[in-house]
């Protein structure tokens, strides 16, 4: 996964993806991302480089032995000099117009994860940080090739390959944004749209829905009862199911700080 300075690109979007499940995902998230940018440069870190679908990805990187959290590695080795990496559960569903101008400011950018008065997404290793600054979310993450990145990266992947006690990246990640000098952006939602029932109640101008980026679209991959779900692949379908699990996420037993205003949502 060696990258040569000539083979170097301005920008791109990296997919890593382990498992004919995983590389199926990908496909369609790189589908969907070239209908919106045509012309965007798409590359793919994958044990299964076979049998993909011609003039989708741009460059294809075999990888044979991954470990579930390849991206740590992966995402080092990129040949771009901006890279967007975005796992392989996510839907474009517009343009990303000028995202990576970002990176004229920054080092890095991305979100910050949802769910977050809950333990596991206030969970770090090394500190306990403000609620404030809970864990982000490192499925779809904007980077440039610098040496404080790489180094970040770097310390990164040794932390978590290293302990073996730690199942999420994102452990390892807000004890690092935490500790680190690093200049990071946190992005607007709409560019790793978790909650996609939040569309509800935005009002026109609010924002530019871009990423989807939902647990939903492996639902299919999970059997139930010896019977798989269906596959969903759409905003539309996808909006519907999360309106679905909202409603009963709201009738099910409340943590008590959602007790306190659950009465206004009647």
């Amino acid at each position: 996964m060696t990258v040569r300075a000539q083979d170097a690109c301005e920008t791109g979007v990296l997919y890593v993806a382990g498992g004919a499940d995983y590389v199926d995902l990908a496909i369609q998230s790189a589908r969907s991302l070239r209908a919106q940018d045509p012309d965007i440069a798409i590359d793919l870190v994958t044990d299964l480089p076979e049998n993909l679908p011609r003039d989708l990805f741009d460059r294809v990187t075999a990888c044979p032995d991954m470990h579930p959290r390849e991206k740590l590695r992966a995402m080092s080795a990129t040949r771009f000099q901006r890279t967007l990496y975005v796992d392989c559960d996510t839907l474009f569903v517009a343009p990303l117009g000028d995202l990576f101008a970002v990176l004229d400011r920054f080092e890095c950018a991305l979100t910050h994860d949802v769910r977050r008065d809950w333990a596991l997404i206030q969970e770090g290793r090394d500190h306990q940080t403000p609620y404030a600054f809970p864990q982000h979310n490192s499925g779809v993450f904007l980077y440039r090739r610098s040496e404080p990145m790489w180094a970040f990266l770097a310390e990164w992947a040794d932390r978590f390959f290293a302990d073996d006690a730690i199942e999420r990246d994102q452990i390892i990640l807000k004890d690092l944004l935490w500790e680190s000098d690093l200049r990071f952006y946190v992005l607007p939602p709409e560019f790793n749209l978790r909650r996609v029932t939040v569309l509800d109640a935005w009002e026109p101008l609010d924002a530019r829905p871009t990423i989807l980026h939902s647990h939903r679209f492996q639902d299919h991959m999970r059997a139930k009862d010896g019977q798989a779900a269906e596959r969903i692949s759409t905003l539309e379908t996808l909006l519907a199911v999360e309106r679905v699990a909202l409603a009963q996420e709201w009738d099910a037993a409340l943590p008590e700080q959602a007790q306190r205003w659950a009465h206004l949502r009647k």
